[in-house]
């Protein structure tokens, strides 16, 4: 008999159904990220590689010592596998309104998913770097009282970060009141 049979809760496991390493619920309409955050990101990424590369490049060439050589080969490795990565973790990034709570998901090898309920908000930020700025992209961060539960949702475009910033507020002032 299933736990339906018996009265109880149902199996939280099973063919189709959320378990608890899979928390990203299926029964919410999943809003994407742009995908031009995979390229502002790449070009950190080519920033970072770039300085070690002439450093460990110079070190080598003036040394002659194989352990630069190594670091160096280490270097362009790990650019390449971080790479990689990059489009498949901004591929994972989403976001969900529900009625009470924002839902926030992200990661690849460690899946997080962060529940906002709107009455717990304090303010929402929007921010945008230059490389964002470049890409006409924006980041929207809500804040709660506690530190740890702070979510973010990059790669929006301006016009869609404004337009959650403003519906997140405007629902964080409504459940708020009724506290």
């Amino acid at each position: 008999m299933s736990g339906d049979e018996l009265g109880g809760e149902p199996p939280v496991s099973g063919i189709g159904q959320p378990g608890p390493l899979e928390p990203w619920p299926d029964t919410v309409r999943w809003q994407t990220i742009s995908s031009d955050l995979i390229w502002v990101e790449l070009l950190r990424l080519s920033a970072a590689v770039a300085v070690f590369t002439i450093m460990t490049g110079v070190g080598w060439v003036l040394s002659g010592a194989w352990p630069f050589g190594l670091a160096l080969g280490v270097v362009l490795l790990f650019g390449l596998w971080r790479a990689v990565t990059i489009v498949r973790a901004v591929r994972a990034w989403g976001y969900a309104e529900r009625e009470n709570d924002l839902l926030v998901r992200h990661g690849l090898l460690v899946r997080r998913l962060s529940i906002v309920p709107y009455s717990r908000m304090q303010f929402v930020d929007v921010s945008a770097g230059p490389l964002e700025r470049a890409f006409d992209l924006a980041t929207v961060q809500l804040h709660t009282a506690a530190a740890a539960s702070d979510a973010r949702v990059p790669g929006l475009r301006p016009a869609e970060a404004s337009r959650l910033r403003d519906r997140l507020t405007a629902l964080g002032e409504d459940r708020a009141e009724g506290l």
